[in-house]
């Protein structure tokens, strides 16, 4: 150990200026068995022979800077190999090395492998068995493509080949690169860990820029597999060249910066690129002042020198994946003592030194938060998943790692399980200031916004992009951004634009409506008025009043408005099959049996006062015939009707609608015009008799109270006819007002006057007798009008005067 830490900057200059040229940049130690390690800086340079240097410009000005990462690496391999040299692990085996830097080229790294390789300067025999080449391992490269490159090579004889950077998926074929391991997980893990780190912050329409060169072209088209998978849209792709002097180069980058400036919604840009690349896009996005979330791939995730750029906290926010790396023991304490030799002066190794391995600084990162040490450019890490700080009962960075980590497996023989540990690369410079709220903002990169419960996306162009449309009637989605809305489950419903279903509310005409009120309430009153109608006649009963009025046809007609009011209680609550069948037939065959008696009265009087009796006219004048007849016509009507096409129970409902509409459908329309019609019929007759009959005493005047109330019930369903069928949901407590309207006219039209004369006229006014001189009175009134359309000479005038008044009288005897 003490030789290695005795390594003088003079020794190693002597050992490059004594190798090949294309082997310069070179360290070596002899041993038993020697291993090759390859830690690249960017570029080759020519003739010009630097070590550990990283080129930033190319022709015509050349500036280098030290690339700290692959020094300190190079001394990690050293240190590595010493200890084992030093311990009992290869008991009688000493390990030797050459480390050479191939910078990042393919074709140096191939030519380096070739002379490691070379038995007197001529490449092995692949026949001879007998020719061993020096080299029996060698570790690297750090990019995928110089271990592809090298690995075709290398897998002609054999020899093993160890990367501990390569990532590229096309290495894990062991048909193709049998003598390639890695201790790192291919690519295709880190663009899957990738895509699910899009989809869990919910960024689904990202931006890519990747290289041209084997790593970037595997690693792209695996991402664009798991963005699909994980419902990730790309908003664009774009290439650039890995090569550094490339002419397009510049220019290439350049129209990339314009596209994502471009591009505004996407928000998000994964950057699969190496180092340099990155650099010299972020110098270009830093001048056009982009400010998006940045995606960054274990190549350039923990980068120094990106983490050192002049106004790099301007790009915005850096999330990257890296691999969780353990410490070395002893490692961190041999950085701290390497000596020089006595006169020589090692520059690189002073710079970083002073850059993170003083006393000073250890002691203070162990006393002390980072943020307190001197650190220029430091880079912090931070989890933009806690947002609550004060909630964790560990260290921020604990809880990042036992919450954050995503783990996966790769599936090759000789490949390691390791973990992808996501990170936060916030870069701030001399000074800094963190806003939790800021931290805990996580920025939107979708190329629509999500739709809310209540609406679906429709897709217009990828399933990234789309419209949110209403959920239709009948359907809901609550959850957002749902493809489909979903059906809602029996007995529910939901309007357009709903989150959610119910069940649909039930409509009828209930008990508790005003209108319902108003109709049972006059029912009630009406039912009320017949009985009482009743106690009065049955008092009247042998009184001339009651005779006129029909005697007990009144009795027949108050059963059937009775009936009829009770009918109309059919109309009111919740109905059902047995009630749509029973109100209809209740009501068309009490109705029509009222009628009937209306119909006996009308005839009556008419055939009284008839001039010229007709003997067919009188023998038709059977009431109990004329009754019976007119029911049962009506009641073949309704039988009919309930056979054929029966009123029954209508569920109605629109989509519009959260409510059920429950009503009676009459079934046939004919069968309930029928019923109707029929009882308009027997009106229409009862009209014509009683205006032939009108000229009777006045205040024994039946007809006038028949017509009056035929052209009350005539009205009124003339009225209802288009107010029925217009009104679907008011059809029941149409009708209904219908038929109490019409009981209460025939009610106030042939029973409240009668009722009148019995209790409040003179008593001798309507007896048999006052009734007899009244049409007395009236015969002569009539005959003398009679007389004076006869001639005086015809001699006949005596004789027709005597006939009027016999059959006046005649008349009257069968009217009491």
């Amino acid at each position: 150990m003490q030789e290695l830490e005795n390594i003088s900057l003079s020794k190693l200059q002597e050992l490059v200026c004594s190798v090949p040229n294309h082997l310069q940049s070179v360290v070596k130690r002899r041993g038993d068995a020697k291993q090759w390690s390859r830690c690249p800086c960017p570029n080759y340079l020519e003739a010009i022979t630097i070590n550990f240097f990283h080129i930033l410009m190319i022709n015509p000005l050349l500036f280098f800077s030290f690339n700290l990462v692959s020094f300190v690496r190079t001394l990690a391999v050293i240190y590595t190999i010493e200890t084992i040299n030093n311990s009992s692990f290869l008991p009688g085996v000493r390990l030797g090395y050459v480390i050479c830097d191939t910078c990042a080229d393919a074709n140096n790294a191939l030519k380096s492998t070739e002379q490691m390789l070379a038995i007197n300067g001529t490449l092995p025999n692949l026949c001879d068995a007998t020719e061993q080449p020096a080299v029996k391992a060698i570790i690297g490269a750090r990019y995928s493509e110089e271990s592809i490159t090298v690995s075709r090579f290398l897998s002609l004889n054999m020899v093993p080949q160890i990367s501990t950077t390569s990532t590229a998926a096309i290495l894990s074929d062991k048909q193709r690169f049998p003598s390639f391991f890695r201790t790192v997980p291919s690519d295709i893990h880190q663009t899957r860990a990738l895509a699910q780190l899009m989809a869990y912050f919910n960024w689904t329409w990202v931006g890519v820029v990747s290289g041209d060169d084997d790593y970037g072209k595997a690693a792209l088209q695996s991402f664009l597999a798991d963005a699909e998978e994980a419902r990730v849209c790309t908003a664009f792709q774009e290439v650039v060249p890995h090569n550094l002097n490339d002419e397009n180069s510049d220019r290439r980058i350049q129209e990339v910066v314009k596209h994502i400036k471009s591009l505004s919604e996407a928000q998000v840009v994964l950057l699969i690129l190496k180092e340099e690349l990155v650099q010299r896009l972020f110098k270009e996005i830093i001048k056009e002042d982009i400010n998006r979330t940045w995606i960054a791939s274990d190549a350039w995730s923990l980068s120094l020198p990106l983490a050192t750029m002049k106004n790099i906290n301007m790009l915005g926010d850096i999330f990257g994946f890296s691999f969780i790396k353990g410490p070395i023991p002893g490692f961190e304490q041999y950085l701290q003592r390497l000596l020089l030799a006595t006169g020589t002066v090692n520059q690189f190794i002073e710079e970083y030194k002073d850059l993170r391995c003083s006393p000073e600084v250890q002691e203070c990162l162990h006393k002390n938060h980072v943020n307190q040490c001197p650190l220029p450019n430091s880079v912090k890490f931070a989890s933009h998943l806690a947002c609550n700080l004060s909630d964790l009962p560990e260290r921020n960075d604990e809880y990042l790692i036992r919450n954050v980590e995503i783990e996966l497996m790769y599936d090759s023989i000789q490949d390691n399980l390791l973990i992808y540990r996501i990170i936060v690369l916030v870069l701030y410079n001399i000074k800094y200031n963190i806003d939790i709220t800021d931290v805990c903002q996580v920025p939107e990169s979708k190329c629509s916004e999500s739709c809310l419960p209540g609406f679906a996306k429709k897709i217009y162009k990828v399933f990234c992009c789309y419209n949110c449309t209403k959920c239709e009637a009948g359907t809901f989605s609550n959850e957002h951004n749902l493809e489909n809305c979903l059906e809602c489950p029996n007995k529910t419903w939901s309007l357009k634009g709903w989150n959610h279903c119910e069940p649909r509310k039930e409509t009828y005409f209930k008990w508790n409506e005003p209108f319902a009120i108003t109709l049972v309430t006059f029912a009630g009153i009406g039912i009320l008025l017949l009985f009482a109608v009743l106690i009065i006649f049955l008092i009247g009963r042998h009184s001339a009043v009651v005779k006129v009025a029909g005697g007990k046809l009144c009795f027949l007609m108050m059963g059937g408005l009775v009936t009829s009011f009770c009918a109309v209680m059919l109309f009111v609550g919740k109905p059902n099959e047995q009630i749509c069948r029973s109100r209809q037939t209740l009501y068309g065959l009490s109705f029509t049996l009222c009628v009937s008696c209306i119909l006996v009265k009308a005839y009556r009087t008419f055939l009284a006062f008839l001039m010229n009796q007709n003997n067919i006219l009188k023998k038709l004048y059977r009431p109990p015939i004329i009754i019976v007849c007119g029911t049962a016509i009506q009641a073949l009507i309704c039988t009919f009707w309930l056979i054929f096409d029966s009123p029954k129970l209508e569920i109605q409902t629109t989509d519009d609608s959260m409510e059920i509409l429950l009503q009676c459908n009459e079934g046939s329309n004919w069968g309930f015009g029928f019923m109707l019609g029929y009882i308009v019929l027997l009106a229409l007759i009862c009209f014509i008799l009683a205006l032939k009959g009108r000229k009777v005493p006045t205040r024994f005047n039946e007809t006038g109270y028949i017509i009056f109330s035929v052209v009350i019930y005539i009205f009124v369903w003339v009225c209802f006819i288009p107010i029925y069928i217009t009104k679907l949901q008011q059809r029941s407590g149409v009708q209904a007002a219908a038929i109490v309207v019409s009981n209460f006219g025939i009610i106030f039209c042939h029973f409240i006057p009668k009722c009148y004369m019995i209790l409040c006229k003179n008593k001798k006014d309507i007896t048999t007798q006052a009734y007899k001189d009244r049409v007395r009175i009236y015969s002569i009134q009539s005959t003398n009008s009679e007389l004076n359309n006869v001639s005086l000479d015809s001699g006949e005038g005596t004789m027709e005067s005597d006939n009027w008044v016999r059959k006046s009288r005649n008349s009257v005897k069968r009217i009491l």
